[in-house]
Order: structure tokens, then C-alpha cells, then sequence
């Protein structure tokens, strides 16, 4: 029975990973994978472990795992659908009607910047999504607009690294009780910037980011349009982004779970999204064209499907019984782990491997893999190298993490073309980055 578990995990990871070539949404075998593990347990009558690491009930394990899984998803829709509401009310066209410059170079660095904090403040899909909204506005030649794009892409996912709410991956860890927000910012926020300024200084250095853009013909009319919501516009997009940071202090002033004060956030950007609007004649049966009921309609469900059928699949792989080394019963994650710590003595180089193979499979069962397979205690140096691993290594590919698949949908990105012109330098950013984490956790950890 166990062969059989993994023979299903195995083939439903494959399919999630052809996605593509075979024109099938992951979302279909996630839930179907997820589904049929837990099913081969309970006909097989598997012993479980449970979450005091002791054998339980079916019953019991499962009800333990779908309460986490629900607490990442709950928070995952509350994130998106504030992200959402700033969006319909135009907040993000505060930040890029700011950008007059036509420099290559300056925009080149400002965009870093944006995409760094922006992404530790949203999170690196939706940061990705509105930098690309902002480059075709900026840039109309699509040639010159895909370096932008791209470094965009690896501005994101270094800067949802090093922020509890910057990546699915991070928000995991943290609600996981993995890692902590002051622990997180300690400990990544200066291999992330390493992890970007080092691709972006040699980008600087080329060709291609030398003189001036031309601007686009209707970039000032557009400019123009959006003032008139200004006001409205600003409100909104300091309420969603306010909300969002207030979740982590939520949680460090009532020790309650995140999603709870991410209910509390989406209620007060809700309530104010119902009273304001971005239009100088904005009338009744305009009202739902900005309303969170539209909002919500526009969020990826498929997505919060995806996490919800590979977080219950991974689920399954991590409360299946095994005999430990120890000959103590284990999850069969864990006694992965223990067989890999023997294989690669050196931990640092197993989560570099793990860096690698997000930039070929998708970071989150990576993650929850690993969260299965250690039990270090809160913001021990392996969860915080993890994060930065999982969350930056995606970078090296451009379906490596949800930005670049975002950014290379909306672009047209082909694969080959990221490959010859962006992956070394995702490499040399993500390798600088490790080295400089590596350097630095002897003095934060002792």
C-alpha cells in the first residue's frame, strides 16, 4: 500500500508539472491526488501519526491537518481579495503615476526597489501582476518591456522571502509556527536584497539598459484619467496596505492565529470600499463595478484549489506510519528526512538542492514537504534558509514560482528566451544569496 501512495503522489506530481503540454489545469489532479491518498490509507488500514507524533485515529489526523490547511486558505482569500478592492479603486495607479523618469538604467533600479517592498507588502503574484500593468504603460516596445518584466519577476520573489505575507511559502512557514515575523526580516532581509542587487547590477552594466525609453503616446492622457479618483484611489490603496501589514502586529499583540486579523483587515477595507469610488460621476448602478462581491469574483479559485488539494496530499504522505530509524513509528516524510540526512550529511546543501527543484516544481508541496519532514523548533537557521531557498530559487526558471508563470501568461514570455538571458543571473542572485544567509546565521544563531 505504501508503494501504491507514492506511485499516486508521483503521477499526480508529473501531471501538475506538464500542465502546459498537456492543456490540463493542476488544480485537477491536486484535488484528485489529494483525495485518493487519504483513501488508500483508510482502505488499507494504514497507521497514522498523529500531531503529538503518537499513532491516531483517521478521524483525528485528518480533522488536524484540513484545521491548518483552512487557516493558509482563509488567510490566502483574504489577502487576495484586499489586493482585489485596492486594484478595482485604482490604488496602485498612485505608485506608478509617480514614475516620470525615461532613464533605462533608473527605471531598471527603481523597479527593483518597487518590486522588492511592493511584494513584501502584497505578495509576489499580485506585485507582479500590477508591475506589469505599470511597464506597458511605461514601455510599448514589448522587446525592451521583457528584461523589465523579467527583473520584476526576481524582484518579487526575493522580497516575498523575507516577509510573512510576501509569498505563499513564508505565510505557511509562518502560520506553521515555523518562523516569526521579526525572525523572518532578522534573518532574510538582507540575503534577499543580496539576491536582487546582484542580477540587477550586472543588468545595468548591458546593452540593453542603456539610453532612454520611449515613451508611450498615451501614457500622459491615461495619467490624466486616473486623477480624478485620486483621492479615493489613495484611501484605498492605504487601507488595503495598511491592513496588511496590520495582520503581523495583529498577531503579535493577541497571540491569535493570522487569519483572524486578516478577517478583521478585509472587514475594514470592505466596509470603507462600500462608502468611497474612483469616478467624478459615479452613480447606483455603477456601485457594483467596485464592490467586493466583484472583488472576490476575480480572485483565483483555482489556486486556493490547487494549495487546498496538494496541502491535504502532502498531508497524507506526512501522517502515514513508517518505522523510524530509531525504531520508533514515524511519519513517512520524516523518515525521508532522516534517509536524506545521511545521504547529504551538510543540511545547508539539501536546502540549496530544494532552492533548485522550486525552480522546477511548484514551491508549496516543496515547502510542506519540508515542514513533514523537520521538527527544528520556531525560527531555528533551517526554516529561515528554507524560505529564502524555496521563495527565491523559483526565479532560475520562469515557471519556477507563481510570478513568473503570472508575468510570462500576461507577456507572452517564451521559456528558451528566459532561460539563455535570465536564468544565469537568477543563479548568480540566488547563489549570492545563500552564501551571504550562510555567512550571517553563525552570529544570529550562536
Amino acid at each position: 500500500m505504501f508503494t501504491l501512495l507514492i506511485v499516486v503522489f508521483v503521477l499526480g506530481y508529473v501531471t501538475i508539472v506538464l500542465e502546459h503540454p498537456l492543456k490540463l489545469d493542476k488544480t485537477v489532479p491536486a484535488l484528485i491526488m489529494g483525495a485518493l491518498l487519504w483513501a488508500f490509507a483508510s482502505l488499507g488500514h494504514l497507521d497514522l501519526v498523529g500531531p503529538d507524533h503518537e499513532l491516531s485515529h483517521m478521524e483525528e489526523v485528518l480533522l488536524h491537518h484540513i484545521g491548518k490547511i483552512a487557516e493558509i486558505l482563509f488567510f490566502l482569500i483574504g489577502a487576495m481579495t484586499i489586493v482585489e478592492l485596492i486594484d478595482l479603486h485604482r490604488g496602485f495607479a498612485v505608485i506608478t503615476n509617480k514614475i516620470e523618469t525615461t532613464s533605462k538604467r533608473k527605471i531598471l533600479w527603481l523597479l527593483a526597489v518597487l518590486s522588492f517592498f511592493l511584494s513584501a507588502t502584497l505578495d509576489n503574484l499580485a506585485s507582479t501582476i500590477v508591475l506589469v500593468s505599470l511597464l506597458r504603460r511605461l514601455i510599448p516596445d514589448k522587446t525592451e518591456r521583457l528584461w523589465f518584466v523579467c527583473v520584476a519577476v526576481v524582484g518579487a520573489n526575493a522580497g516575498g522571502a523575507w516577509s510573512p505575507i510576501g509569498d505563499v511559502t513564508t505565510t505557511m512557514l509562518w502560520i506553521g509556527k515555523k518562523v516569526s515575523t521579526a525572525g523572518l526580516i532578522e534573518n532574510l532581509v538582507l540575503p534577499s536584497i543580496v539576491c536582487l542587487v546582484v542580477p540587477v547590477a550586472v543588468l545595468s552594466s548591458m546593452k540593453v539598459f542603456k539610453g532612454n525609453i520611449t515613451a508611450s503616446s498615451d501614457a500622459k492622457s491615461t495619467k490624466r484619467e486616473k486623477e480624478d479618483g485620486l483621492l479615493s484611489s489613495r484611501v484605498m490603496l492605504f487601507a488595503g496596505v495598511g491592513g496588511l501589514i496590520f495582520v503581523p502586529i495583529f498577531k503579535s499583540i493577541t497571540h491569535l492565529p493570522p487569519y483572524v486579523g486578516m478577517m478583521l483587515a478585509l472587514g475594514t477595507v470592505w466596509l470603507i470600499s462600500e462608502y468611497i469610488h474612483p469616478e467624478e460621476d459615479f452613480t447606483e448602478e455603477r456601485k457594483h463595478l467596485y464592490s467586493a462581491h466583484t472583488a472576490l469574483s476575480r480572485i483565483e479559485l483555482s489556486s486556493i484549489l490547487f494549495f487546498l488539494g496538494i496541502l491535504v496530499a502532502v498531508a497524507a504522505l506526512e501522517s502515514v506510519a513508517v518505522t523510524g530509524h530509531d525504531g520508533h513509528p514515524v511519519g513517512l516524510l520524516r523518515y525521508l528526512a532522516e534517509g536524506l540526512d545521511e545521504l547529504v550529511p551538510n543540511q545547508n546543501i539539501v536546502i540549496i538542492i530544494i532552492g533548485f527543484l522550486s525552480a522546477i516544481i511548484d514551491n508549496v508541496p516543496l515547502v510542506a514537504a519540508t515542514m513533514g519532514m523537520y521538527s527544528e523548533p520556531m525560527d531555528s537557521e533551517l526554516w529561515h534558509f528554507i524560505a529564502f531557498s524555496a521563495g527565491t530559487g523559483g526565479s532560475m526558471l520562469i515557471i519556477g514560482s507563481a510570478a513568473g508563470v503570472a508575468a510570462m501568461g500576461m507577456e507572452r514570455i517564451d521559456f528558451i528566451w528566459y532561460f539563455k538571458n535570465i536564468s544565469w543571473l537568477a543563479f548568480l542572485g540566488f547563489i549570492s544569496g545563500c552564501l551571504v544567509f550562510i555567512a550571517i546565521a553563525p552570529f544570529l544563531h550562536g
